[in-house]
């Protein structure tokens, strides 16, 4: 698993120093980390409404203009699912992480043993996070978690991904978004692909999804197929 890890403190020594500490624990586990460094803020506030793909957050909590307090409630409204550290020197600011679901607090000078810890419970809690697939689609960069995708169509050089709430028309081959996928997806047709846990009624001809009472052609001679598939991934 890739892991994508975002720092941000206005402080360049203690982002320098954060930021060795995490690479060396990324190197220490094995883990594949894209590490992101930010001085303030407003600074990752501007890439994370482009890319809103990271799993860790470290943010200092006194930083000028928009505090790491504050830049935590801004991440929330997003419904963000990024698991958060706040780094701090005082310890008064601690009751203020619940109401944004903050993972930990580490009080400045930062050890490297004591933050490695706390990296290795964010990476044990995301584990356990649904299975997603990252695209790039109309300038950004998105995660959508493979539950929420009900079907994917292609037509020419393009595939439209539906979801219940938005659709993502992306540049990609139906095989090529296909093997970024679990075995919860059956390719149905050459033109489309379809989350096995959101059918609700197969035919020979046809699928019906749990959704607004969508229906998909379903291929010649798959019938038996496909009820195989939906009787193991159900």
């Amino acid at each position: 698993m890739n892991l994508y890890i975002a720092i941000c403190d206005d402080e360049p020594e203690q982002l320098k120093k954060l930021s060795q500490i995490v690479s060396n624990w990324a190197l220490k586990n094995n883990h594949q980390v894209l590490l992101s460094q930010f001085s303030s803020a407003e600074n990752f506030l501007f890439e994370y409404n482009v890319n809103k793909i990271f799993h860790i957050l470290l943010l200092d909590i006194e930083m000028k203009e928009i505090s790491g307090l504050d830049l935590a409630k801004l991440i929330r409204k997003k419904n963000d699912t990024s698991e958060i550290i706040f780094i701090t020197s005082h310890f008064e600011f601690c009751s203020e992480g619940y109401e944004v679901d903050a993972l930990h607090y580490l009080i400045k000078p930062v050890s490297p043993e004591r933050l490695g810890t706390v990296l290795d419970r964010a990476v044990g809690k995301l584990v356990v996070e649904p299975l997603s697939v990252i695209i790039a689609c109309d300038g950004e960069t998105c995660k959508i978690f493979e539950q929420d995708i009900l079907y994917v169509e292609a037509f020419l050089h393009y595939i439209t991904i539906h979801t219940a709430t938005r659709e993502y028309k992306i540049k990609e081959s139906l095989s090529a978004f296909e093997s970024k996928l679990s075995e919860s997806f059956y390719r149905l047709h050459r033109s489309y692909l379809v989350c096995l846990k959101h059918i609700t009624r197969i035919s020979r001809t046809a699928v019906w999804l749990d959704h607004a009472e969508i229906c998909l052609p379903l291929a010649r001679g798959k019938y038996d197929d496909i009820n195989r598939a939906f009787i193991e991934n159900n």
